[in-house]
């Protein structure tokens, strides 16, 4: 009997279900891009139920078990017009609810995806770049992309290789905890910026979390300040991974020369039924040695995010990256530079051991790094966007930072940093986003403030070493950890603290003119406020001036920088003739021998040139000339050559760029960049004057990367890549008297992979002719690595 009364009840429920599924319909549908593409993470909310869900990666939401009636489903995608659809639902049937945007919303205020691009190394389109909705061919700024399509066709696990697919970074410089700094328009700039805001890392940044780079080209201190190291050659923004409704993830290990390890993972999930809460975990871990006789990096990367539509007009992105790393330093090499002997030899004349480090593996550094980023999306109105972004990031240093100090033509001395440093980063922004119309003339306005506070802690020893040869060094000299601790207690001590705040407030407006005539108006108003420098040991904040004139103690500087730009397409959607007139500015500290103190240094850059986006997106590129000019640069007063300097240096970078990515036929896919670069020191102290400045990397670089892959049959997925990266000869130093140059280069890769729905292998060779390459840094360039990659796809 019980066992009947379970079959009589498990039928009338399902009939009771039956019933109800046949009383009750639904709403399906599907929110697509203006070409079509699907468009995911859209916010659908059914106002008569206050139901809210997100489109998947198929663009495609919906809603069960309504009861018949008259519903209203809203669409609403942050940056565009909500779009609120009248759908009436009948008992047992599902109502389609489809929508397409137009062509002027193509992007939204948060991550946007266009996929089904055949051209899949060009993803251009940028919510970052000029902090608006704007489209390449609409910017008159000249800015490059490396999607994650590219770097992991090339199995790029370093920010260094990934940056190799933009002209003009040439060849990294890293420093010694593992940082890299590349170069642009003759200029160091670093990747501290990240989804366009304050990401400082003073460590080594996995590439785990990272969805693309973008390399965003001249002074660009107006919509993005100085605080997150944007140099006057440009800056590098990390747009990192965001979660998306579905679940999915992928697996890696590569295996590669010199014991090199590494598992990365990958892993996406909603996290409520509705889809609304999303989970992302990036996470990887790496081992190798260096190819020289001594070195080693050991790191690990943990990069979670978590986005939340809490109503149909708000929504929360939580993003951290957490970092750690023990390693040794690179080589670092500074040759000796005779103040009496004129001379000019290549680093290869000078007879530096290309696989020598002089240091031992019990030397090493131990970095840790937590950035956390938090940005809340609110809609007030159809019109504008509230954007409210803070931005948290911190790095620390311990251990031993080396470096090869030249005393002599054919010596070094080692030199020895052993301690502690601590940097933390807080930004808060407060941005309003408008798409308006004024007189029947367009508008795209962001208007935003900015609060930047930089804190810094230094606790460090150096010790330097007696001279050796490094042409005849004896086989058992090595610095060691016994050595380097014996000496600690008789080297400079270095223990203080210094910190600064920065207010900002700006505004960037871009006027549609006529629909092809563009318009773009900006400026930044910054104040800066240096707190000085407190020494912990004495207890006191320094003032007064040092032995260069320079000023240690408080100052406050107030600055303005301007950005105009026009575009005009000459064919809409296709070609854009574009310019802009920029500036950009560094606070500098000191005082003259009047007793006058210094301004902000100030740099201003005219550019033009064209975009191109033809043949149904199969060839993007953009040609462009540049003139940077640095004014108010400090130098060495001639007539106080031991107190004070003097603010009248200037300095010119000129040079065209030439980028340009492709898909002329199935399968194949190019991109492939040039870079000319003329830099001169026009005022500045007789030795360096009328010269190209050290350090500023070669005049003229190129790369390349070129892959096909079978499109169909029974091969289909099987490719090989090709490329590589050639640079001009550069130089460490140039002055009148003293010249040590890098040669040039070319170093070429070369890969073959298997890519199928479920997994992926690969095998690469980078710098296949062992090329000797030199940073500039003088810091010797692996020779031939092999490496290997299998990965699994869930």
């Amino acid at each position: 009997m019980k066992s009947l009364r379970i079959i009589l009840l498990s039928i009338f429920m399902f009939g009771y279900q039956l019933a109800s599924a046949q009383a009750t319909g639904g709403i399906s549908g599907k929110v697509s891009l203006f070409d079509g593409q699907p468009y995911a993470s859209a916010s659908v909310t059914l106002l008569e139920t206050i139901k809210t869900t997100l489109t998947d990666e198929q663009g495609r939401y919906s809603f069960q078990t309504l009861n018949p009636g008259n519903y209203t489903v809203r669409i609403q995608i942050l940056g565009t017009a909500q779009k609120d659809i009248s759908v009436q639902v009948l008992a047992g049937q599902t109502a389609m609810a489809d929508y397409q945007l137009t062509k002027e919303n193509v992007l939204a205020l948060q991550e946007v995806t266009i996929p089904g691009n055949v051209n899949k190394f060009s993803r251009k389109e940028s919510v970052y770049v000029a902090r608006l909705p704007l489209k390449n061919l609409e910017n008159p700024q000249v800015y490059s992309s490396i999607p994650k399509e590219l770097f992991q066709e090339q199995m790029a696990t370093d920010l260094g290789s990934i940056a190799k697919n933009v002209p003009g970074a040439g060849i990294p410089m890293i420093a010694n905890q593992g940082r890299v700094t590349f170069r642009s328009r003759g200029f160091d700039t670093e990747p501290n910026a990240r989804n366009g805001v304050a990401g400082a890392a003073f460590a080594s940044i996995d590439p785990a979390n990272i969805e693309r780079v973008e390399v965003i080209k001249g002074p660009s201190t107006t919509l993005f300040g100085t605080s997150i190291a944007s140099s006057y050659g440009g800056l590098y923004n990390r747009v990192t991974k965001k979660p998306y409704n579905g679940f999915g993830g992928e697996l890696s290990y590569f295996a590669g020369s010199w014991d090199f390890n590494r598992i990365a993972v990958d892993v996406n999930t909603p996290v409520n039924a509705d889809k609304t809460a999303l989970f992302r975990l990036n996470a990887a871990t790496s081992f190798e040695k260096t190819f020289q006789d001594q070195g080693f990096t050991n790191s690990l990367s943990i990069a979670p995010s978590f986005s939340y539509q809490i109503t149909d007009k708000l929504s929360l992105l939580l993003d951290v990256e957490f970092g750690q790393a023990k390693g040794t330093s690179v080589v670092r090499f500074n040759p000796y530079i005779s103040p009496t002997v004129a001379s000019e030899k290549s680093i290869k004349e000078l007879g530096f051991p290309y696989n020598k480090t002089f240091i031992g593996n019990d030397l090493p550094y131990q970095t840790q790094m937590m950035n956390i980023f938090a940005q809340a999306n609110y809609k007030m109105s159809a019109d504008w966007t509230s954007q409210t972004i803070i931005s948290r990031a911190r790095s620390s240093i311990n251990g031993y930072i080396t470096a090869l100090r030249g005393t002599a033509e054919t010596k070094i001395s080692p030199q020895i940093i052993t301690g502690s440093t601590a940097f933390i980063a807080t930004n808060i922004q407060q941005n309003f986003i408008g798409d308006f119309k004024i007189a029947n003339l367009r508008n795209r306005l962001v208007v935003g403030l900015d609060y930047y506070n930089n804190s810094n802690d230094f606790d460090r020893v150096t010790v330097n070493f007696p001279a050796v040869d490094f042409t005849n060094t004896p086989v058992s000299y090595r610095v060691s950890r016994f050595k380097v601790d014996s000496l600690t207690s008789k080297g400079a001590l270095r223990r203080e603290s210094n910190g600064d705040n920065t207010y900002s407030a700006y505004f960037s407006d871009v006027i549609n003119i006529t629909e092809r005539l563009l318009a773009m108006v900006s400026l930044r108003m910054n104040h800066f406020e240096n707190k000085g420098v407190y020494n912990i040991t004495t207890g006191e904040t320094s003032g007064g001036l040092t032995a260069a004139g320079k000023q240690n103690g408080p100052y406050k500087q107030t600055s303005l920088s301007q950005k105009f730009g026009m575009v005009y397409e000459v064919s809409k959607d296709h070609v854009s003739l574009f310019g802009n007139y920029m500036g950009g500015f560094f606070n500098k500290s000191g005082v003259t021998a009047s007793g006058a103190a210094v301004k902000p240094e100030q740099a201003n850059q005219l550019e033009f040139g064209v975009k191109g986006d033809v043949f149904d997106h199969k060839l993007v590129g953009t040609i462009s000339y540049y003139d940077i000019k640095v004014k108010d640069v400090l130098r060495n007063d001639p007539d106080n050559l031991d107190n004070y300097q003097i603010q009248d240096g200037t300095q010119l970078s000129r040079g065209v760029e030439v980028e340009l990515t492709a898909n002329p036929f199935a399968g194949f896919n190019m991109v492939a960049g040039y870079a000319y670069n003329d830099s001169k020191l026009t005022k500045s102290s007789p030795s360096t004057n009328g010269l190209r400045p050290g350090l500023s990397g070669p005049p003229h670089s190129f790369n390349f990367w070129m892959s096909y892959r079978v499109p169909q049959g029974e091969l289909k997925g099987l490719g090989i890549g090709f490329g590589g990266n050639a640079g001009s000869s550069a130089y460490h130093t140039n002055t009148t008297t003293t010249k040590i140059i890098i040669p040039a280069y070319t170093m070429l890769d070369a890969s073959i992979f298997y890519d199928q729905p479920k997994y992926r292998v690969g095998f690469k060779v980078d710098n296949l002719t062992s090329e000797k390459a030199w940073s500039v840094r003088l810091t010797p360039q692996a020779p031939a690595r092999f490496i290997g990659n299998v990965t699994l796809k869930f």
